[in-house]
């Protein structure tokens, strides 16, 4: 148990790597062909941009904040849980709960985002704290 201790310091990348990199993956794109976005997804182009900007700049602002900046991260959640509603609300409630592809929902349903949802909530409320007590309880 030392030895995983003796990580807990770092542990708090592995959740601030994956979503970072989820949601670099969809904003890119959102902002990079913006239109044929929009279109696929029946939105205004604006939409499209703003969401893109927000994943982009929130999965920025959450790797800043690994290196210091406490609002960064607590930011960065906040932005992820507003798009997850959003992508929620507008798209996957609709499909219920499952993310595999079982019966007609195509594997559209939520529990990814509402995953993605807890863990951004993780660092909205407790921001870098999360490291912090890491390092504090490795240290006892």
């Amino acid at each position: 148990m030392n030895q995983l201790n003796k990580l807990s310091g770092i542990a708090h990348w592995l959740p601030r790597l994956s979503l970072a990199a989820i949601f670099l993956y969809h904003g890119f794109p959102k902002l990079a062909m913006s239109g044929d976005v929009a279109a696929m997804m029946g939105m205004p182009v604006f939409m499209v941009i703003m969401v893109g900007i927000v994943e982009v700049g929130g999965a920025l602002l959450l790797l800043w904040g690994g290196f210091g900046p406490d609002w960064a991260t607590r930011f960065a959640g906040l932005m992820f849980t507003a798009v997850m509603i959003g992508a929620i609300v507008m798209v996957h409630a609709q499909y219920g709960w499952s993310s595999i592809n079982m019966g007609n929902n195509g594997g559209r349903g939520m529990e990814f985002q509402v995953l993605i949802i807890t863990v951004s909530l993780l660092y909205a409320f407790k921001g870098n704290a999360i490291s912090q007590e890491a390092i504090e309880t490795a240290e006892d």
